[in-house]
């Protein structure tokens, strides 16, 4: 993995974008992920920072980001026990990130990184968050799910479309960005550990009337992805029914420490 020391910025100088990666026994594929990583960040002009958030792995996980670290000192571990959900994951590496842009993707980069251009160009637009959209017309489904799930997404993203955020069309990709303002404002409010989490946010930026702007893009199904629509579905949309049920004025007043 190249060291791209041309690329590295004065130590002083503001971190451009700071990368979070939950992952949860993701040991056979993060070897490729983090190479990817490095290889599209390297051939950028801006100062990044990738943290892979182990969420209770008990495979190689860990030990694999650690060597990865041990040569590249922009990669980071933050590793702890037990499993408490992707929600969590992705909030703690957030709240941590200090950067002016947060990205959190997946660990199957099923969104490939080149797609962190079209994002970033909506930032330095005046958005506070940019959302990969797959339903999008200008979207690209490379691979796309098999037709059972497609199916239960487009309920899914209906059902939530009509309860939460009107709107927006894809609530749960795994290609998110925030502004570092708009990030500590919603997630230090957030609450759910689960695969829930991505409505809850929306749910809070929109409540704080945060431009949230949607991007087409990239995207290729990827086997082995640890949510299921029809085990978790219910419990998400239930989810989004007790925060609703909180009522705005309570939801904005959650302020949850990790």
């Amino acid at each position: 993995m190249g060291n791209g020391t041309d690329q590295v910025s004065n130590p002083t100088d503001p971190l451009y974008l700071a990368i979070v990666v939950p992952a949860y026994n993701e040991e056979t594929r993060l070897k490729n992920t983090l190479q990817a990583l490095a290889d599209y960040y390297n051939s950028q002009k801006y100062s990044w920072q990738v943290t892979v958030v182990s969420d209770g792995s008990s495979d190689g996980t860990a030990a694999l980001v650690e060597q990865v670290a041990t040569t590249d000192p922009r990669f980071h571990l933050d590793h702890y026990f037990p499993n408490r959900g992707k929600g969590y994951a992705v909030r703690r590496g957030i709240l941590g990130a200090k950067a002016k842009y947060i990205l959190f993707c997946d660990a199957d980069l099923a969104t490939p990184q080149e797609e962190t251009a079209k994002l970033l160009e909506k930032m330095e637009a005046g958005a506070d968050i940019a959302i990969g959209s797959r339903p999008l017309k200008e979207s690209n489904l490379v691979v796309r799910q098999p037709w059972h799930r497609e199916m239960l997404g487009r309920a899914f993203n209906m059902a939530v479309r009509s309860l939460a955020v009107p709107g927006i069309h894809d609530t749960q990709c795994g290609f998110k960005m925030f502004t570092l303002e708009a990030a500590d404002e919603v997630f230090c409010r957030c609450s759910l550990d689960g695969f829930s989490f991505d409505l809850e946010a929306l749910m809070i930026a929109r409540d704080l009337g945060l431009k949230i702007e949607e991007v087409p893009i990239r995207w290729s199904h990827q086997d082995g992805s640890k949510v299921s629509l029809m085990r978790d579905g219910p419990k998400m949309l239930l989810d989004l029914v007790k925060i609703r049920l909180r009522g705005k004025r309570a939801l904005l007043k959650i302020k949850n420490q990790i």
